[in-house]
């Protein structure tokens, strides 16, 4: 099997995941991991699949462009992967931002996070409250990888401290995925 990484935008509407999910059905694909969202207006999608490696890449690419202009979509995009093993780490922490909006937050918290080698393995962020007051929420699970969980708060509170926004570090509770 061969594996493809797919990654679609566009104007969100009824069927669109329909739409998707039938091309990769006639390319006898299957989805082994996926996240899909609204993203102020845009669905967004993000595929791993694996395809019979005895299908051409081109016809890969071809069916899935097609399936692009019969849906209306902005952007598509299906590459060919490199298969890694499962040996990706757990995460074990969950940490909250919140603040007044503004550029720089998802940077100061990433960056300090790697300086830590910590690894992020999954984050989000939103945009709340009004026009005049917009509020940034962040989300992310993290692994802490080389250091301790005290070590990332005391960084992430400095953090905070310089880019005005409140961070919590909590522990993952497995039973809230």
């Amino acid at each position: 099997m061969a594996h493809y990484a797919v990654s679609a935008i566009g104007r969100d509407r009824p069927g669109i995941t329909a739409g998707l999910t039938e091309a990769l059905l006639e390319l006898d694909a299957n989805i082994e991991d996926s996240r899909m969202t609204i993203l102020r207006g845009h669905f967004a999608v993000m595929l791993v699949v694996s395809i019979p490696g005895d299908r051409d890449p081109a016809s890969v690419e071809e069916r899935m462009a097609e399936a692009a202009d019969e849906l209306g979509l902005e952007a598509l995009s299906a590459s060919p992967i490199d298969e890694l093993d499962d040996a990706a780490a757990d995460p074990s922490l969950v940490i909250s931002v919140y603040g007044a909006d503004h550029p720089g937050i998802v940077h100061a918290v990433t960056t300090t996070l790697a300086e830590r080698g910590a690894n992020i393995t999954d984050l989000q962020t939103q945009l709340a409250g009004s026009e005049d007051e917009p509020l940034y929420m962040m989300l992310l699970e993290v692994a802490p990888g080389e250091g301790t969980v005290e070590q990332i708060e005391q960084d992430l509170s400095e953090v905070a401290e310089r880019a005005q926004v409140e961070i919590s570090v909590r522990p993952l509770e497995v039973e809230a995925l």
